[in-house]
């Protein structure tokens, strides 16, 4: 059975490598980038189940960056969630007027979290099933 793709998007490494030894250890493959541009190039490569988005970030900021992913045909049904240091209600309505399926703020909960993307992904999907 192929495990569930998530790909973590934070330009700081250690939220990255903590995520990413979180989600692993719940069975879900991972990967991640440090901005925009890589994720946009490893959308390409690899299509993740889900996207952990960070709001802050250089080149182009998290909020911009989903609203690019939801325009694009190919892209706009993967569920993008994002994590961020940023957690009053202007940031979240932004978030979810953005096309995100929902906003996390850190310090994260990480089992509320695995449960959100655990509702997000499909299981027939996860398995190699197509949508319908």
């Amino acid at each position: 059975m192929e495990k569930p793709r998530i790909i973590i998007v934070d330009d700081d490494r250690d939220t990255r490598e903590l995520l990413a030894l979180a989600l692993e250890g719940e069975n879900f493959e991972v990967s991640s980038a440090a901005n925009g541009l890589r994720l946009i190039s490893s959308l390409q490569l690899r299509r993740p189940h889900l996207i952990l988005l960070d709001v802050n970030m250089s080149w182009i900021d998290g909020f911009e960056l989903c609203k690019a992913v939801k325009k694009n045909e190919g892209f706009r049904d993967i569920p993008v969630i994002f994590i961020s240091g940023r957690g009053e209600p202007e940031d979240r309505r932004r978030g979810i007027d953005a096309g995100a399926a929902d906003y996390f703020v850190k310090p994260l909960d990480l089992n509320k979290l695995i449960n959100r993307i655990r509702a997000l992904i499909p299981v027939s999907e996860s398995e190699g099933g197509e949508r319908s």
